[in-house]
């Protein structure tokens, strides 16, 4: 069962920054340890250094302000963003004979919720290391001046990831918010105000982790403990002949296997002690000659899972089922929290203390069905037939794993180790903020405009770099 809370909760504090470069120092030291002992990351490399060699200097002379938009596909890119700029950009303005005047250090945007389940410590060090949080779902204000203030007049610069969140794939872009093309119009906004000149851009950063060798043997160990869990027999069904690799093949027929098993128990709970069936009339059958398409099936009735997955939570907190799946859950995660995080608890007779508790206890499982969909959002029917490597199996099988683990309550924070990773990250061309600034301020629906094709653009550069990979 997923964790919860067994009581309301005062509101989530906001946390200000307090970089502190004694911490960020202590951090650099250890980081060449940490990566292969805890993150299993052998090797690290990053193209193009010299553009953010530049924008470093370019911002210390005060001509420039940048915010670094990184794709976000693990838990470990606070660190590989760190490594790269603590200790790969300073090594490239060496050898450019390029000297900075204060360290390449940056702040960067953290969701408010990471603390609550990542700890004290965590607590701790973000805010040191020049992080500041936000509360995703709602118009967090004090969150977003304090972001804005940063980009504008933070002696160092900014990083955030578009994406909202982990997506755990690669090789997939996901949705990008629009609050990264927003802060920049305000970053130009707010310089113009004080009367300044500098430049604003956006550096569109990629992040790619591979496996040093296939894990085919680890990945195979792994799938036959989620066919145990999943009460699954150990004899696979026939190979699919979907894929021409005999090894790659099998697997994916356990693939298929634990992922149709879990969408039928998912269907089985949702429909029998919540009353909510995949939608009637649309379940078909899709087939290719005659014969039924396991995958696409596959990926069809996924969407209609995660569909009803939702519905059990905005049934619960009187919630329109409108929007994408990503809009769903953000205004999921803020109900929720409205609930457990009360404002009004010192005013609270011990009666409604206690049932306000109550409230607190349950939306907290509410919130859990969402948490389940946000783990499957970016799972694609087509995703490892189109390129069968050993890195998109893994990338598949993980979040398998995870969901299994979530359900039964386990950390699905802490995946098995499936072998060494090199790490490696690109830098792109930045883009120019302040030349869209025009648009940005000719009016209301102007901006809009102007925001969402930034927006977009920022999408098309880091999908770019993510097939050029």
């Amino acid at each position: 069962m997923p964790q919860f809370v067994s009581q309301a909760q005062p509101p989530l504090a906001f946390i200000p920054q307090s970089l502190n470069p004694m911490v960020v120092e202590a951090v650099r030291f250890l980081l060449p340890l940490w990566l292969p002992w805890k993150l299993s990351i052998a090797s690290v490399k990053a193209d193009n250094l010299d553009i953010l060699v530049q924008l470093y200097q370019e911002f210390q002379a005060g001509n420039t302000r940048f915010l670094m938009a990184f794709r976000h596909p693990s838990t470990k890119d606070p660190f590989a963003m760190s490594y790269m700029l603590w200790r790969l950009v300073p090594q490239a303005a060496r050898q450019a004979g390029i000297t900075f005047k204060t360290p390449t250090y940056s702040h960067f945007i953290y969701d408010r919720g990471i603390p609550l389940w990542a700890g004290q410590f965590v607590t701790w060090l973000f805010p040191r290391l020049g992080g500041t949080p936000i509360l995703r779902g709602k118009a967090d204000r004090l969150g977003l001046r304090a972001a804005r203030d940063l980009f504008a007049n933070s002696p160092y610069p900014i990083a955030v990831s578009p994406e909202g969140g982990t997506n755990e794939h690669n090789e997939i872009v996901s949705p990008l918010e629009p609050g990264v093309a927003q802060m920049g119009f305000w970053c130009v906004e707010d310089l113009l105000k004080a009367g300044r000149s500098e430049s604003v851009y956006i550096v569109p950063i990629n992040i790619r982790y591979s496996y040093s060798s296939p894990p085919w043997e680890r990945l195979k160990t792994l799938m036959a403990e989620l066919e145990v869990q999943l009460g699954l027999a150990a004899m696979p069904d026939p190979a699919p002949q979907l894929l021409s690799d005999p090894q790659a093949d099998r697997l994916y027929s356990q693939v298929l296997r634990v992922s149709e098993r879990l969408l039928e128990e998912m269907n089985t709970f949702y429909s029998r002690y919540y009353h909510l069936c995949r939608p009637a009339g649309e379940e078909k059958t899709l087939e290719i000659n005659g014969i039924p398409d396991r995958n696409a099936n596959l990926a069809f009735q996924l969407k209609q899972q995660l569909d009803v997955a939702l519905q059990a939570a905005e049934t619960y907190f009187g919630l329109p089922s409108k929007g994408d799946f990503v809009d769903r859950c953000r205004r999921l995660e803020q109900a929720g929290f409205d609930r457990i995080y009360r404002q009004d608890l010192a005013t609270l007779t011990p009666l409604e203390r206690g049932m306000a508790d109550w409230l607190a206890q349950e939306a907290s499982l509410r919130i859990g069905h969402m948490r389940l969909v946000e783990r499957l959002t970016m799972v694609s029917g087509n995703y490892i037939l189109e390129k069968p490597t050993g890195d998109r199996f893994a990338e598949i099988i993980l979040i398998l794993w995870k969901i299994i683990t979530y359900i039964q309550g386990g950390n699905p924070f802490d995946p098995p180790n499936l072998g060494a990773q090199t790490l490696h990250m690109a830098i792109g061309d930045p883009i120019s903020v302040s030349d869209r600034w025009p648009m940005y301020n000719r009016d209301r629906r102007s901006a809009r405009g102007a925001v969402g094709e930034l927006t977009q653009t920022i999408h098309t550069a880091l999908t770019d770099m993510v097939t050029q990979a």
